[in-house]
């Protein structure tokens, strides 16, 4: 990975954590160890899928450049239809509070995706790779 890939994966990963954090607190407070649990599974599962989706993304556009805007659209297609089919599945558990869950999954992937826009707004990545034929000449 090069630098700035692993600039916008920490960039991204660190707030989604921090949120993560909170839902725990708030769904602790709210509900309970279950409440907790739900928390964690849900902010657990947004930095796995949310992260996963960025390393593919990020190597899709160093090996295959003409294909990351379709493979972008792609993969977040892909993973909220992921997290939509996580949501229904865990419906009805016992196991957790699945309200807890869902908030706290909803909003770390809602802070995944502005971090990810902020990150990269504020990126320096060049458009056109300057010819460095036509530079050494």
């Amino acid at each position: 990975m090069q630098s700035n890939d692993v600039r916008t994966l920490l960039h991204c990963a660190l707030p989604t954590a921090t949120a993560g954090v909170a839902g725990v607190a708030v769904s602790a407070a709210v509900a309970g160890g279950k409440g907790a649990l739900g928390a964690v599974f849900g902010a657990a599962l947004v930095l796995l899928f949310m992260g996963g989706g960025l390393v593919v993304l990020l190597r899709t556009a160093r090996q295959l450049p003409h294909l990351f805007q379709s493979m972008g659209l792609l993969l977040y297609t892909t993973q909220i239809l992921l997290l939509m089919i996580v949501l229904i599945t865990f419906k009805g558990t016992s196991a957790f509070n699945p309200k807890c869950f869902a908030f706290t999954l909803l909003a770390a992937t809602l802070v995944w995706i502005a971090a990810q826009v902020v990150s990269h707004m504020k990126a320096k990545i060049l458009y056109v790779e300057p010819d460095s034929a036509r530079a050494s000449s």
